[in-house]
């Protein structure tokens, strides 16, 4: 909108003038508002077609002055409070970093089934404040021996997206189990027994059904489940269990005990690997064909963390097969020199958002040229952070425009783009994040998977398996026969989008320990955080607060207000609603500089944890059920 024009000789607004530019205010905000709406619909559609793990609310995670939680010794962040307070717990007994987030982990898999579990895979980077180094592991899950490039096609055709979820075609080979074991023999303190005692207890005792899970479940319906994980969610019925409702898996204590006994060869072999390949061949739509061989034969990898400076900060992350950590340094790379993007006073400013925008655009079309698992592709790391190549891609942003179309690739230093097709993959929105900081100044930041929500909808001895597999390209080639990166392969893992990530400080000590799940949306989630707590000075729950925003090639996503839920019924908590500007008055903006705007919930489940002046302050996302806690 433009401003109102002035009078000539007393530079006044006439009132004729006045009335006008009103009606034409009113008019523009009427027409951005049901464009929201439209799209909006469009967009609650494209959910329910690839079924991601959706909002369920809003909760303030915060009062009056006091944002945030604050600590002096250690700390747990992650996504519900029971989880959190087993890796207080662990901590408080002298346990490492590792030690909690193997508690955390389990209490997750137990209370928020939908997000990640042992059914599933992993990223973790670990700090080791004695010898100051950065350690990352993968444990994301593999493709079977058996899989060939036409997985995904029946007589020729593509399967439907979500067909190809709720089979058994998806179901890679767990990673979970053995990551942890792996972290626990090099980083781990405590007895590897004692870890799953949190959660075999409430496995046994019972946990009350969450409003978040119960929300979930009531949505999706027991018709989108297994016959087993739809007698464990809903009643006779086919109602799903109330919130509050005590919900005992003595299954999954029994599985839970095994490896605490036996190690992960009581996962990988035995009645408990029988019971995944038997649950994955029993799955709707298409069998699976993972065998004990492929359990027995999985393989955690040591892989060398991706590291980029920032204004001085040196950010940290997992390297391929995931996406996250090149693509969040490269668009950090190229905003980095644009004062307009994240300068002193740019916080949430329309020209910072266009610029972060539109360099996330030019890294995403590299990310899906390029990245996928260094096991089976060349993945040109290095050049795509190679400053000369940064600086080219940046030079293509116009600083008043946003781009028309789909941005190209560019070709970085020692690879030929010809060689590599255009990218076809399809990813869906789930998993679920943990940062935690312990008393030795150890720190681990995981990010854990089952895919979309719930997974595969199948169930195997107390847990739900994933979906992974769909994170590949459907297709194995693209339109012009090149091969595309991302296609399955036997043994191969999928590209990933998670980016746990660590950040330190210029003198070299912890800065930061941070993620957040969401699908591609998790690497738009991390760099506007790190640029809200680097850039615009935010504390960590001020950073995790802020809108949702970003690209990932296409439209200008924007996140509109999750529903209200009692929390907010408050004083302080209507005081923090209105103090951040409503979506449509974003979209205002960004549509003047040529954005098409797609509005979306946008369910991050960011979870902060910063080392500032001796202390150290948590953020937990108001998105989901998470807390940050410590002493």
């Amino acid at each position: 909108m433009r401003p109102f024009p002035r009078h000539r000789r007393t530079g006044h607004a006439s009132a004729s003038s006045l009335r006008a530019r009103w009606l034409a205010a009113a008019r523009d905000l009427a027409i951005t508002f049901a464009l929201l709406a439209a799209q909006l619909t469009a967009a609650e559609a494209q959910r329910t077609r690839f079924e991601p793990e959706g909002g369920t609310g809003l909760t303030v995670k915060s009062s009056g002055a006091r944002t945030g939680a604050t600590a002096q010794r250690f700390m747990v962040a992650a996504a519900n409070p029971l989880a959190v307070d087993a890796g207080i717990a662990v901590l408080k007994r002298g346990g490492s970093a590792v030690d909690a987030a193997i508690a955390v982990q389990l209490v997750l898999n137990l209370v928020e089934p939908q997000s990640s579990g042992i059914g599933g895979g992993a990223f973790l980077l670990h700090w080791d404040a004695a010898s100051k180094s950065v350690t990352t592991y993968d444990g994301r899950e593999t493709a079977p021996a058996a899989a060939k490039p036409d997985r995904f096609f029946k007589n020729g055709k593509r399967l439907p997206f979500r067909t190809a979820v709720h089979s058994g075609l998806s179901i890679g080979t767990p990673g979970l189990v053995k990551l942890l074991s792996a972290v626990h023999e090099k980083h781990g303190k405590l007895a590897w027994a004692d870890l799953f005692q949190p959660a075999i207890t409430l496995a046994r005792d019972g946990f009350e059904i969450s409003p978040r899970l119960h929300g979930l479940v009531s949505r999706y319906g027991a018709a989108a489940f297994g016959p087993r994980a739809r007698a464990y969610f809903f009643d006779a019925r086919g109602a799903a269990h109330p919130v509050g409702y005590l919900r005992t898996n003595l299954d999954f204590a029994a599985t839970l005990q095994a490896i605490a006994d036996g190690g992960p060869d009581a996962f990988y072999t035995g009645p408990i690997a029988r019971a995944v390949i038997a649950a994955a061949k029993g799955a709707p739509n298409a069998r699976g064909d993972l065998t004990m061989e492929d359990l027995a034969g999985y393989q955690v990898r040591e892989r060398p963390p991706v590291c980029a400076t920032y204004r001085d900060y040196s950010v940290c992350g997992m390297g391929p097969p995931s996406s996250g950590a090149l693509t969040v340094a490269q668009t950090l790379a190229m905003i980095e020199p644009m004062t307009s993007a994240a300068g002193p006073g740019s916080a949430m400013s329309p020209a910072a958002l266009h610029a972060i925008a539109e360099a996330s655009k030019r890294a995403f079309a590299d990310r899906g040229r390029y990245m996928a698992d260094p096991d089976f592709v060349a993945v040109p790391s290095k050049g795509l952070l190679e400053p000369g190549y940064v600086a080219t891609r940046r030079q293509t942003i116009d600083p008043r425009r946003a781009a028309i179309g789909r941005v190209q690739h560019g070709t970085p230093s020692g690879v030929r783009a010809e060689s590599f097709g255009r990218d076809q993959t399809i990813e869906s929105v789930g998993t679920s994040h943990i940062s935690i900081v312990d008393a030795d100044g150890n720190a681990v930041s995981m990010t854990t998977t089952i895919e979309s929500a719930f997974g595969a909808r199948v169930w195997a001895a107390g847990f739900l398996l994933n979906n992974e597999l769909t994170d590949f390209s459907f297709a194995a080639t693209d339109a012009d026969g090149r091969p595309i990166a991302n296609a399955v392969a036997p043994g191969k893992r999928p590209r990933s989008s998670m980016a746990p990530t660590l950040v330190f400080a210029p003198d070299g000590e912890l800065f930061a320990v941070l993620g957040s799940p969401g699908g591609s949306r998790i690497i738009n989630y991390v760099t506007r955080t790190l640029v809200a707590l680097i850039d615009w000075g935010a504390d960590p729950q001020a950073a995790v607060d802020m809108p949702n925003f970003g690209s990932r090639g296409g439209p200008f996503e924007l996140e509109l207000q999750p529903v209200l839920n009692r929390s907010l019924l408050s004083w302080d908590g209507l005081a923090r609603l209105f103090s951040r500007p409503p979506a449509v008055w974003h979209a205002i903006r960004m549509r003047g500089y040529g954005h098409r705007i797609r509005p979306d919930r946008m369910t991050s489940g960011l979870h902060v944890i910063v080392r500032k002046n001796g202390q150290l302050i948590g953020g937990a996302d108001p998105r989901r059920e998470g807390v940050a806690r410590g002493e």
